[in-house]
């Protein structure tokens, strides 16, 4: 939902800050007061392309930053994470500055994001309807996941997404076999023999550093088994061995204790010197005893290491590395099978392709009849819009092999007027129609739209009376789901908002600015009153503005 608006040196307005709320908000105001720049604002912090004509006239630059709570739109967290753009909790800011030389910059939470990036989590956000709109109903993909989503099929379609993919990965697998059978046999060949030959070897890595060890000191026994006895000999068995002379020093110091006995101290460093001395003795005695001198051995040792290192060498990479590349081949010669996958991978793929099918008949069929309902509530309501003896269908256009949304296309018919043959919802050109028509839609699919924030401009263009009347209805009865806003100049329409704001503009020190206030109570009755008479407000006026937000209060 769209919580903050900033406009800063656009267009007319020299600054402007605008907290919104939840329901229905109607903007109202003189004809060329500016109600739209508020749309074209918005338009441009969601990646609308601006121009420098924007920038307010002298100024260095034009900025809008719009603060949404996101705290119910997961799949725009989700995207925000994935494109490092996230934010504070639960809040998405956009932000747009254009400078004076037409050049701009976008930024979504702070940081820069490119316009396509304020596009993407613009679509998610919001959806202006009209004229200038940038609406996503007439889009493809929005039309039918607006039809899965009322049909309660949206569950199904994602499995006949996940189906085709299947199918489609089997397909690839398939043709790619088949097209190259002589090179694929050629390199499962190969892989056979490099899995057979790295197989054999036995290697781990784990053992790897473990084997290099055992075999540094094979290759050097003899020089170990010298140093292990050099250090028995100078330790405790020759004639001035440390053992012996500390132990002569030992005792003098016993002697000593007798006329000093401060020398105690340095008595028990030494006996325990002299404990670990004999340690040591024994642990080079120990090492003597179990240091393996066996040539046969060493030899294994060196075979084995050289087989390891040649294997690396062959596969050019570090002998750590070989387990790696063994799996590598065993995943490879997966992928390429065996000489008579071909006929099991053909199977694989026609029953994939059946399941497919299968799935998006099924999808097909609850479509086909949710179709017809949403036509019917849809045209229902354009006999309410001005729109009398106009049609709508959903018309199902079926593919040839099918794709991963199914076995057609959606698309979105309306005749307008009776009599006259339907066309592509994207291609009507009346902006009034298309707002009203877009209001009929969302209605309709009240429950099942995933845009927070919904903006009619000129939904009652050409309309008044009993009809307008009923689009006020039509909008309060949105705003119950949704955050609505309309920029209308009908009062019956502007009657049935939850909040009102009034658009003005102003000459000040010869400069005109436009001016955005929300409207109390009383304000409202004026501003209703203005609506209904003009420049001539009268009691009779202003009595019959107040029946008119009572009546729908």
């Amino acid at each position: 939902m769209l919580k903050f608006l900033s406009i800063r040196d656009f267009v007319i307005v020299s600054s402007l800050e605008l907290d919104f709320s939840a329901g229905f908000t109607a903007l109202t105001g003189e004809t060329g007061a500016g109600k739209s720049i508020l749309i074209d604002a918005l338009s441009l912090a969601l990646g609308e392309r601006g121009d420098a004509a924007m920038v307010r006239n002298g100024c260095e630059r034009a900025e809008i930053a719009a603060e949404f709570d996101i705290t119910a739109l997961p799949h725009l967290q989700a995207w925000l994470l994935e494109q490092e753009l996230t934010g504070d909790e639960g809040v998405c800011l956009l932000r747009r500055v254009l400078d004076a030389g037409g050049r701009s910059r976008g930024f979504i939470n702070g940081r820069s994001a490119t316009l396509q990036q304020l596009r993407e989590a613009g679509e998610q956000l919001l959806d202006i309807h009209g004229q200038h709109a940038h609406q996503s109903l007439l889009r493809p993909d929005a039309q039918r996941m607006l039809l899965d989503g009322y049909a309660g099929v949206a569950t199904d379609a994602e499995k006949v997404a996940a189906l085709y993919r299947d199918w489609q990965a089997l397909r690839r697998r398939r043709i790619s076999l088949s097209e190259n059978a002589e090179a694929v046999a050629a390199e499962r060949e190969l892989l056979r023999f490099q899995r057979d030959e790295l197989d054999g070897l036995g290697f781990n890595a784990a053992e790897w550093q473990e084997q290099q060890a055992d075999y540094a000191r094979l290759a050097h026994a003899a020089g170990l088994l010298e140093t292990a006895a050099f250090g028995i000999e100078t330790l405790s068995e020759a004639d001035d061995a440390c053992l012996a002379q500390l132990n002569a020093l030992m005792a003098r110091l016993r002697d000593g204790m007798a006329h000093d006995a401060s020398l105690g101290e340095t008595l028990r460093m030494l006996e325990s010197a002299q404990t670990e001395l004999q340690e040591a003795v024994y642990a080079l005695r120990h090492y003597q005893q179990r240091l393996d001198t066996d040539p046969q051995r060493l030899h294994e040792q060196e075979q084995r290491i050289q087989n390891v290192m040649d294997a690396a060498r062959k596969h050019r990479i570090a002998p750590e590395m070989l387990d790696e590349a063994l799996q590598r081949i065993m995943s490879r010669l997966a992928e390429l099978g065996g000489d008579a996958d071909l006929a099991a991978l053909e199977q694989q793929e026609k029953s994939a392709q059946q399941s497919y099918l299968a799935a998006a008949q099924k999808l097909t069929a609850a479509r086909k009849k949710s179709a017809d309902k949403l036509a019917c509530e849809i045209t229902a309501a354009m006999q309410t819009l001005a729109m009398q003896g106009g049609s709508f269908a959903v018309v199902l256009l079926p593919l040839t092999e099918g794709n991963a949304y199914g076995l057609e296309t959606v698309e979105f018919q309306v005749a307008a007027n009776p009599g006259v043959p339907p066309r592509s919802l994207a291609k009507v050109a009346s902006g009034g129609e298309l707002s009203r028509i877009s209001l009929a839609i969302q209605v309709a699919a009240i429950q099942v739209a995933s845009v927070p924030t919904l903006i009619f401009d000129e939904v009652d263009s050409g309309i008044g009376g009993r009809v307008a009347e009923i689009v006020g209805h039509l909008l309060k009865k949105l705003g119950r789901n949704y955050q609505v806003l309309c920029v209308t100049h009908l009062p019956q329409v502007a009657a049935a908002a939850d909040h009102q704001w009034q658009v003005s503009k102003a000459a000040e020190n010869g400069i005109t600015l436009s001016r955005i206030a929300v409207l109390d109570g009383v304000q409202r009755v004026e501003e209703i009153a203005r609506m209904l008479g003009g420049v001539k407000i009268t009691e009779t006026t202003r009595k019959h503005a107040a029946e008119m937000l009572g009546a729908v209060a």
